[in-house]
C-alpha cells in the first residue's frame, strides 16, 4: 500500500472526526470502507472501528437528548398552561370576592349598619389605618374584608391573623420572618408582615397582644420596614392595618395593658358594629340569608320560618351575635322535619333566653282545643328542664299524640322518647 492510500485513509478519518466536532453528520459509507478487512493497514482499521464505536455512542448520547429536549419542553408547555389556569383563577376568585364584599352585599337595613357601610366603603381608598369595635360574632372581619376587596389593594393579599393564637415565643418569626440557619434544620421563611405586603393585615383580637409584641409592631408599623428573625438586613413593606376587638381598647390604654402610641398609629379611622340584638330587623334577614344558604347546602328544599319561630329569634339576647344566628340557622336547616321551621324546631338554648308570654299566647290561640301548653301567668326565665318538657309536649301536640312522629320530629328513637316522657314525669 502506497503512502498516497495511506494518507486518504487518514484524511478520510480526519473527514469524520472534523464532521462530528462540526456536528455534521458523519459519512457512514467511508466509516464502514475503512472497516472492511484488507481494506486499509491494521492501525487505520482498528483507529476506525473505535472512532465507529464513539460515533455510536455519540449518536445514542444525541438521541437521548433530542428525547429529553422534547420531554422538557412538553413539560415547560404544560407548566405554562398550568401557570396560564392558575393566574385565571385568581383573578376569577378575586372578582368573586370583590363582589360579595360589595356595600349592597352586606346585610344590613337597620340605620346603624347603614352608617358603618357608608364609613367602611369611605374608608376603603383611604391610605389609613383603621379600628373595628364591636362584641364577638358581629362581623367584624367582614367589614375588614369590605374595605379592602373594595379599595385599590384588592389585587394583593388579604393576610388575617388572630393575635391571641400566636405564642408568644413565636409572635417574632411568624410575624416577622425567620432567616435559614438561624437554628439547626431551620429553613427561610417569610412572615406574616411580608406576606401582606402591598396588601392588607387584619390584626384580629389585638388587645391580646402583649405589651412587649406591641412594641415590636409599632416599630414596624412606624419605620415600615422589617427585618426578618437573623437578618440585619432592613426590607421596606407597605401594608395597610385593620384591626379589631371586642374589648374596650381605651379603657385598655388607661390601664396599661394596651400601648397608647400604638392605640393611635391603628385607630386612625374607627369603626363601631352594633351587636345584633339592636338591629332590630335585621335579624329576620339575615336568619333568612342563613337559612337557605344552609338548605342549599344540605341539597334540602327551601324552609320558610313561623311566625312563632320569627317571634322567637327577635326576642333573643344573641350574645353570640351573627356567628350564634347563622349556627341556629344550620342547626335548623338540619333538624327541621317538615318545611316550615317552628318553635320547636329551635334550640333549648334559645327557647330559654327567649323565653316570654307572647310566644306562648300565639300557640294557645292557634289551638283552641286546649291542648296546648299552659301560658303562665308571668314571663320567668326557662330553665333547660322545662324548655326541654315544652320541647316535648310541642311535639306531641303537632302529631296529635302520635309518639312515632312526635319522636321523629325530635330526631330520637321512639323508646328514647318514652324514656324522656317518664323522666320528665319523674322530674315534676
Amino acid at each position: 500500500m502506497t503512502k498516497n492510500d495511506d494518507s486518504l485513509f487518514l484524511n478520510s478519518i480526519i473527514d469524520l472526526c472534523e464532521n462530528l466536532a462540526f456536528g455534521r453528520k458523519a459519512d457512514e459509507n467511508a466509516l464502514f470502507n475503512l472497516t472492511r478487512e484488507g481494506v486499509a493497514p491494521e492501525n487505520f482499521t482498528r483507529l476506525a472501528e473505535a472512532f465507529g464505536m464513539m460515533l455510536v455512542k455519540v449518536e445514542t448520547r444525541e438521541f437521548h437528548r433530542n428525547e429529553l429536549i422534547a420531554d422538557l419542553q412538553a413539560r415547560n408547555r404544560e407548566l405554562e398552561d398550568a401557570r396560564r389556569l392558575l393566574a385565571e383563577k385568581n383573578a376569577h376568585l378575586t372578582r368573586n370576592l370583590q363582589e360579595e364584599y360589595q356595600a349592597n352585599r352586606i346585610i344590613g337595613q337597620c340605620d346603624a349598619m347603614r352608617q358603618v357601610v357608608g364609613l367602611a366603603m369611605s374608608l376603603s381608598n383611604r391610605p389609613v389605618n383603621t379600628l373595628i369595635l364591636g362584641p364577638t360574632g358581629a362581623g367584624k372581619e367582614i367589614i375588614a374584608k369590605a374595605i379592602h376587596f373594595n379599595s385599590v389593594r384588592c389585587e394583593n393579599p388579604f393576610i388575617a391573623v388572630n393575635c391571641t393564637a400566636i405564642p408568644e415565643s413565636l409572635f417574632e418569626s411568624e410575624m416577622f420572618g425567620i432567616e435559614k440557619g438561624v437554628a439547626t434544620g431551620v429553613q427561610a421563611r417569610k412572615g406574616i408582615i411580608e406576606e401582606a405586603n402591598g396588601g392588607t393585615l387584619f390584626l384580629d383580637e389585638v388587645a391580646d397582644m402583649s405589651l412587649v409584641n406591641q412594641a415590636k409592631l409599632l416599630r414596624v408599623l412606624e419605620e415600615k420596614e422589617l427585618a426578618r428573625v437573623g437578618s440585619s438586613r432592613l426590607m421596606p413593606v407597605d401594608i395597610k392595618v385593620i384591626a379589631a376587638t371586642h374589648q374596650d381598647l381605651f379603657q385598655a390604654v388607661r390601664e396599661r395593658r394596651f400601648r397608647e402610641d400604638l392605640y393611635y398609629r391603628l385607630n386612625v379611622a374607627e369603626i363601631r358594629l352594633p351587636p345584633l340584638r339592636e338591629r332590630g330587623e335585621d335579624v329576620l334577614l339575615l336568619a333568612r340569608v342563613f337559612l337557605d344558604r344552609h338548605c342549599a347546602n344540605m341539597g334540602r328544599p327551601r324552609l320558610t320560618l313561623s311566625s312563632e319561630a320569627k317571634e322567637l329569634l327577635m326576642a333573643y339576647a344573641w350574645p353570640g351575635n351573627v356567628r350564634e344566628l347563622n349556627n341556629e340557622m344550620e342547626r335548623a336547616s338540619a333538624l327541621t322535619v317538615g318545611d316550615v321551621v317552628t318553635g320547636a324546631d329551635l334550640s333549648s338554648r334559645l327557647l330559654a333566653g327567649a323565653g316570654s308570654a307572647a310566644p306562648e299566647r300565639g300557640r294557645e290561640q292557634s289551638d283552641p282545643s286546649g291542648n296546648g301548653f299552659d301560658p303562665p301567668s308571668a314571663a320567668p326565665p326557662l330553665s333547660l328542664q322545662e324548655s326541654e318538657r315544652r320541647l316535648v309536649r310541642e311535639a306531641l301536640r303537632q302529631t296529635r299524640g302520635n309518639k312515632s312522629r312526635a319522636a321523629e320530629l325530635l330526631g330520637i328513637t321512639r323508646e328514647g322518647l318514652r324514656k324522656k316522657l317518664l323522666r320528665l314525669e319523674q322530674e315534676k
